[in-house]
């Protein structure tokens, strides 16, 4: 069982001068879920080396049990350190793909043509593809074979408009991922705000929250087992 995990390389929020990059919950939960499992995981982002890490989720009260041993995990922390380039990921060498998100992945992800090509190969073939709260938006421009919107008709979640506006970022991000994909007329969906929450409709994985991040990576498992 061999999964990648694609991670961001932005590391600006906007035009704050703000930090922005990967959720480390998002990221460090399904980690362990897929590495108790058995998993092979390899992580991969759009520049390869280590990926921007979102400061707001290093903050003590975000917090986790799965983040916890994340700092506590030195093999965790180097192949974190050394993802590979997203553009050396072959599709037909893994069995599925998982996006954490952050704000990050709304900047480069949703419009990385490399990204956006492994996303549809994986789904051609059959293969889960997931991503966690803002991930879902990588899926923005990504086709099925007979050329519509991945998303059209499908069951989806993710960061709600209403989360977004909490958070106070709904004038600073590129797009709203709530209001994008239910614009690609994607059947959107969602618990409320910080509840987990996740959508599978056939191999398509979403989640809305950070809360979310296990139950997505258990949705994937699931669906590989």
């Amino acid at each position: 069982m061999k999964i990648v995990m694609v991670l961001t390389s932005h590391d600006q929020l906007g035009n704050t001068g703000q930090k922005t990059g990967f959720w480390l919950e998002e990221f460090a939960a399904p980690y362990y879920a897929f590495l108790d499992a058995g998993a092979e995981i390899t992580l991969a982002s759009p520049k390869g080396g280590q990926p921007p890490l979102d400061p707001k989720s290093d903050a003590p009260d975000a917090q986790t049990e799965a983040t916890e041993r994340f700092r506590k995990d030195s093999a965790a922390k180097a192949a974190l350190a050394s993802t590979i380039k997203l553009s050396d990921v072959k599709a037909n060498e893994y069995d599925a793909l998982f996006y954490p998100g952050g704000h990050g992945p709304l900047w480069d992800l949703a419009e990385d043509k490399t990204s956006i090509a492994l996303i549809e190969a994986m789904h051609t073939m059959g293969k889960p593809v997931a991503a966690v709260c803002h991930a879902p938006g990588v899926l923005r421009h990504a086709r099925t074979a007979g050329g519509a919107s991945l998303v059209k008709d499908k069951r989806v979640t993710g960061f709600s408009d209403s989360e977004e506006a909490a958070v106070q970022l709904t004038d600073v991000v590129p797009f709203l991922v709530e209001a994008e994909l239910k614009r690609l007329g994607g059947k959107y969906s969602k618990a409320a705000d910080w509840h987990s929450y996740v959508q599978v409709d056939g191999k398509l994985v979403t989640g809305q929250n950070p809360a979310s991040s296990v139950a997505a990576a258990q949705e994937v498992l699931r669906l590989l087992a």
